[in-house]
């Protein structure tokens, strides 16, 4: 008889969604997370990078809400808005500033601490999924033909027990024990590919001026360029939930931001290719000290190019593919790969022969989507790679500034490049006859000279 228990190894946003789309083809998902998860909208051990800038695109809110209908209304309720982009983004690129087109996606932003909260409440609350907490996996059980299970210890006591499963998912994020335990199967290494910038994060959250709590305030985003020779640096200036921003410089080796207090502020307004978001912090009270992670690499094992894969097991988030968190796709990955499981087990049905190897390919995508957005870029930071950009890298990136700079003036251009970056639309869309002429053509307005912030906004922030 197959077993019908699915153990999912990790807590955090992507465990826990893929613990939801489990649910109802299997008779018990078994959540494994080693922290003691808060009751609350309160930060955890094994979470650092929770305290920088997160947010959901659109394309991950989606697929969150199919698995979990009502949880965008939820958050909503919380205190996180719902943000159209550009409309309500101040955003200057390497190319210029854009102008505030008319909505083509969206974004959910908040605190890390509360979009888990509200997912992990309406997950645990499924009778169907066990937590484990205080929980660590240290091996599979199985062979190198199927995984039959895995192997627990309580980080309490120190004691070890096997859990035998259906299917194991691997949703340990960064620090994931896959490859070695492939090997002690007996199973070849997967290929590997990393692509490291060398960006550090420095985060702060501040008190908002009262006013454009009561009005709303846009995220402003000064982007780095990887190019120019010199750092990159750039700094998100995001509205959140009870009336704080949280705001989060960074920059590539040489031009790192540092965790001292007093130079967070000197950082975004001489570091930076703008003072903008240092001007709107004058009016603005610091809640917490500075926050530094350096841990930023773009990291993917292609598991699913493997040419034998073991029957039971799956990889997905950042144990499959981590990415530069300045892009913000981490969690909308993790949602639509969830989501992919979920189809494809509807699909194929429980224990299907070969499900492991399809579930693996459908996770891929949308890892493959943010991968190539992420590394697109982060490639022409020095020292990313080995080598250093492709031929093909450089043609793509080529097409891409043209976009960018399209983009600037253009809304039509606009939107298609932001329908792709909220993860709504694949890359393909961009190589569209009408995309590429526009491109050819350029920007049909002037491009901008100063940051689009209304004299309203600017005044809410005590900035005018």
């Amino acid at each position: 008889m197959t077993d019908r228990t699915a153990v999912v190894l990790g807590g955090s946003l992507a465990g826990l969604l893929a613990a939801r789309a489990l649910a109802p083809c299997t008779d018990r998902v078994v959540v494994v997370e080693r922290d003691a998860l808060p009751a609350g909208p309160e930060p955890r051990k094994g979470l650092p990078q929770a305290r920088h800038v997160h947010q959901l695109w659109s394309g991950g809110a989606r697929a969150l809400e199919e698995l979990l209908p009502g949880t965008i209304g939820r958050l909503r309720s919380a205190g996180i808005r719902r943000l159209p982009v550009t409309t309500d983004m101040v955003a200057l690129s390497p190319q210029g500033w854009y102008r505030r087109w008319a909505e083509s996606a969206f974004m959910l932003p908040g605190s890390r601490d509360l979009l888990d909260w509200v997912v992990r409440e309406r997950v645990l609350a499924d009778d169907r999924i066990e937590l484990l907490p205080r929980t660590e996996a240290v091996g599979l059980l199985g062979t190198d033909l199927a995984v039959t299970g895995v192997r627990l210890r309580s980080l309490d006591s120190g004691a070890e027990h096997v859990r035998t499963a259906g299917l194991v998912v691997d949703a340990t994020g960064r620090g994931s024990r896959t490859p070695a335990w492939l090997a002690e199967l007996g199973l070849p290494a997967p290929e590997f590919r990393e692509v490291d910038s060398g960006i550090a994060y420095a985060s702060r959250m501040f008190r908002a001026p009262a006013e454009t709590v009561r009005t709303g305030f846009p995220i402003v985003n000064l982007q780095a360029s990887p190019q120019g020779g010199r750092p990159g640096r750039g700094g998100v200036l995001m509205p959140i939930e009870n009336g704080r921003w949280l705001v989060t410089l960074h920059g590539s080796r040489g031009g790192e931001p540092g965790a001292d207090a007093g130079d967070f502020l000197r950082y975004a307004r001489e570091e930076l290719a703008h003072p903008v978001i240092a001007e709107l912090l004058t009016n603005a009270e610091p809640l917490t000290d500075v926050s530094v992670t350096r841990t930023t690499a773009n990291r993917r094992h292609f598991y699913e190019r493997a040419q034998a894969w073991p029957e039971n097991l799956i990889v997905l988030g950042d144990a499959v593919c981590a990415l530069n968190p300045v892009y913000g796709h981490g969690m909308s990955v993790a949602a639509q790969e969830a989501l992919a499981v979920g189809n494809v087990i509807r699909r194929q049905g429980w224990g299907a022969p070969g499900l492991a190897r399809s579930l693996q390919k459908a996770v891929s995508r949308p890892a493959r989507a943010a991968w190539e957005l992420s590394t697109g870029a982060d490639v022409f930071y020095p020292g990313a790679t080995k080598n250093g950009p492709t031929l093909r890298d450089r043609l793509a990136q080529a097409y891409v500034d043209r976009l960018l700079y399209t983009a600037t003036g253009n809304g039509r251009i606009a939107r298609r490049v932001t329908d792709v970056t909220a993860l709504e639309r694949g890359a393909e869309v961009l190589l569209a006859p009408g995309v590429v002429l526009g491109a050819l053509v350029g920007p049909l307005r002037p491009q901008l000279t100063r940051p689009p912030l209304t004299a309203e906004e600017l005044k809410a922030a005590g900035v005018l």
